[in-house]
């Protein structure tokens, strides 16, 4: 008897304690809910917006949304909500935001803005050259995108810019995978690394060192014509480089000289020559 008096204690303050953690998640969570207009409402988030209070302005924003779906204040709403994930640094609940509303709105006046804030979502999280670099595909391919579309838009001429700085980060990843090889003396993966980056990456920064990384790794095995060659053509496309200066002297210490020497028509320097 005592047993089951026990028991039925015990029982009861598990029960009480339990509604207590359930009135107050509750209270927590549920906000009582208020109807305003549409235009009162987005004006608030931008306000918090502009006051750097991020958290209040996307719930306001989201709020146009829930309480006026079909309005036009929703739509800019939507719009804003994902910009301001974006400032939160929220980006993967800014793309969903902006995926939805490309879906929905592929008409509106601000479209190209969308595509625009999608691929800064992806370009701002670019790693370091020394990490993986799946996010900077990924910024490239969302980057392309605005360029294509709206080629004359200065969203579009930005986005080309910023194109070109993704293209020399990806050259670097090769130049530094590259380098990696080399002082491991694995000639021939160094050698593939740095022909990516020239026949590429074209237009980066990276392409007069990977000439002369080239003509390193071609003496180091010894393909001697190989490296006259690409020294030549070092030579000729960055003649006042300080790279060109190296691989000068680096072949002076073999007794060789830049040279233009004809290739089988099949092989990668005969490409790169023409």
């Amino acid at each position: 008897m005592v047993k089951d008096e026990e028991m039925t204690k015990h029982l009861i303050k598990i029960t009480s304690a339990f509604a207590l953690l359930v009135v107050a998640a509750c209270s927590e969570t549920d906000k009582p809910y208020v109807e305003k207009p549409a235009n009162d409402l987005y004006m608030q988030g931008y306000n918090d917006l502009l006051k750097g209070e991020y958290k209040e302005a996307a719930e306001s924003f989201d709020e146009v949304e829930r309480q006026h779906p079909y309005s036009e204040w929703a739509t800019q709403g939507q719009l804003m909500a994902a910009y301001t994930n974006y400032l939160k640094g929220e980006y993967d609940k800014s793309i969903a935001t902006l995926d939805a509303f490309l879906q929905l709105h592929p008409g509106y006046k601000n479209i190209d803005y969308a595509y625009y804030l999608r691929a800064l979502c992806y370009y701002d999280r670019i790693m370091a050259v020394t990490r993986d670099q799946r996010n900077t595909h990924e910024a490239l391919q969302a980057l392309s995108t605005v360029v294509k579309k709206f080629p004359e838009t200065k969203y579009g001429r930005d986005a080309q810019l910023k194109m070109d700085l993704v293209y020399d980060h990806l050259a670097g990843k090769e130049m530094q995978v590259g380098r990696y090889y080399m002082k491991r003396q694995l000639y021939i993966a160094a050698i593939n690394r740095f022909q990516t980056v020239i026949d590429s990456y074209q237009r980066t920064t990276h392409v007069s060192e990977a000439l002369h990384r080239l003509v390193e790794c071609y003496l180091a095995v010894g393909l001697i014509k190989e490296a006259q060659t690409v020294a030549a053509v070092l030579g000729h496309n960055f003649p006042g480089s300080e790279w060109y200066a190296d691989t000068y002297l680096l072949l002076r210490g073999e007794d060789l000289r830049p040279e233009w020497i004809k290739m089988d028509d099949g092989s990668w320097i005969a490409r790169l020559v023409r």
